[in-house]
């Protein structure tokens, strides 16, 4: 199986599946030197572990990382970084009566016409649980951004029709982990929760946006041509479980806009260039800019429902399949953290790459 490795200069590579032993990952690449603060990386996994609250999945999973290499007196020494975390509350026989069933949105038809084999137990790879590894990665990738002052935040700002419609200049961003949603707006925090507890109690699911936003980038980040940072950043968080579109800048609303209104003109204000509104969201010709990077992430809703609906076994006879077990009735409360972790690994990796480009 390939494609387990992200990144070009800091790679994060992972391995385990949802009901196996444990997951772990490997961190290549982390300049020597960088403290780490583990009290700092429990926390971002706290905010992506399951059974923290009714509205999402009941799976009591601790998710404590046990690092086994590249870190010496508290100290990354420039070796790979390796860690692992135990899966101590796996369910296997939630899954026994899966094994011959081909379910709905999931990844067991295409598994097995690709592999010829698939871990029925979670999904295996397949399964969201990989993204605790991304979630410690990322973390790592945020101590080396706040060396250069950069921070990402992301929030849930749409579950169903339910949409902050407030710019994010206009927020609290500190406010994100306030609530179970982690929305910014209590207000409409509330109505998301409402919605998601409606859906759950009905055995649906239901999907959503989560915002992220990135401050304090240098100009310069992203090459030109493939590796353009947007096209990074759409990888990233095309490659989370339940990604179905992502958009930066002014997005898919900039198609309706005319070139006179959606043109970022520059000025020059204290000795510093900058632009006078932002619809580039801080990329131009795949390179940042220097202004705020905002993009958005479509989510849908997860595929396992509780409702009986008609599929197929692998033999191709109709059945009736209904999910059982402990599952999430939305993704956006969990994902949140994930999204933050993605676009720090991005950035991270675009840190060191530029620092090869000019003399």
């Amino acid at each position: 199986m390939a494609g387990n490795t992200f990144g070009t200069l800091f790679k994060l590579s992972t391995f385990g599946e949802s009901h196996g032993v444990a997951l772990g990952g490997i961190i290549d690449g982390c300049p020597a030197g960088l403290k780490i603060d583990f009290a700092f990386i429990s926390s971002e996994l706290a905010k992506r572990r399951p059974g923290q609250s009714h509205i999402v999945s009941q799976r009591k999973e601790q998710d404590e990382v046990e690092f086994l290499s590249g870190i010496y007196d508290g100290k990354t020494t420039g070796a790979p970084i390796g860690f692992i975390i135990n899966n101590t509350d796996a369910k296997s026989k939630d899954y026994e009566h899966l094994k011959e069933v081909i379910r709905p949105s999931h990844a067991d038809y295409t598994y097995n016409e690709k592999y010829g084999i698939r871990h029925t137990d979670g999904g295996g790879r397949s399964s969201a649980r990989e993204t605790v590894c991304r979630v410690v990665g990322g973390a790592i990738a945020k101590l080396l951004l706040k060396q250069y002052n950069i921070t990402v935040q992301a929030y849930t700002s749409q579950v169903g029709n339910i949409t902050i419609d407030k710019n994010y200049k206009e927020l609290n961003l500190n406010h994100i982990y306030d609530n179970e949603v982690h929305c910014p707006d209590k207000s409409i925090a509330e109505q998301m929760k409402s919605k998601i507890e409606e859906v759950r109690k009905e055995g649906d699911t239901i999907g959503g946006t989560i915002s992220c936003i990135i401050k304090g980038l240098p100009t310069g980040l992203g090459e030109p041509v493939f590796d353009k940072l947007h096209a990074d950043l759409g990888k990233a968080m095309l490659s989370i479980n339940a990604a179905k579109g992502f958009e930066y800048g002014s997005g898919f609303e900039g198609s309706k806009m005319k070139g006179s209104e959606h043109n970022d003109l520059f000025i020059s204000k204290d000795n510093k260039i900058s632009t006078t509104t932002n619809y580039s969201g801080g990329i131009q010709g795949g390179i940042s800019n220097g202004e705020d990077i905002y993009c958005k992430v479509a989510f849908k809703p997860v595929s396992t429902i509780m409702k009986e609906q008609k599929t197929i076994d692998t033999k191709g006879n109709e059945v009736i399949y209904s999910g059982k077990g402990r599952h999430d009735p939305c993704v956006l409360p969990r994902a949140v953290v994930i999204v933050e972790a993605m676009a720090a690994l991005v950035i991270a990796d675009h840190i060191l790459r530029n620092k090869t480009s000019k003399i």
